[in-house]
C-alpha cells in the first residue's frame, strides 16, 4: 500500500496460498485499518500485524496468502 491509502479502511479476503499450505483460506471476510505504508517496491503488500485479522480470513499456519481488498 502506498501513503495515500494510510488512515483508510480496507475490506480484505484470503484468495489462496503463496507456499504449499493446502487450502489456507477462510469465507470469512475482514475490515482493517491501514496505519502505515509500504516503501517503494513492495508492489501492494498489507501487512496484518493483528494476529485475530489474519486468523479471520486464513489458518495462520499459512504465513502469506494471496488477498484481494476494496476500499
Amino acid at each position: 500500500m502506498d501513503e495515500q491509502a494510510s488512515g483508510k479502511y480496507y475490506l480484505v479476503k484470503c484468495i489462496g496460498t503463496t507456499n504449499l499450505v493446502p487450502q489456507p483460506c477462510k469465507e470469512d471476510r475482514v475490515v482493517v485499518k491501514i496505519v502505515d505504508y509500504c516503501p517503494i517496491g513492495c508492489r501492494g503488500t498489507i501487512n496484518l500485524s493483528d494476529q485475530h485479522a489474519f486468523s479471520a480470513i486464513a489458518d495462520p499456519n499459512a504465513g502469506r496468502i494471496k488477498i484481494e481488498y476494496y476500499l
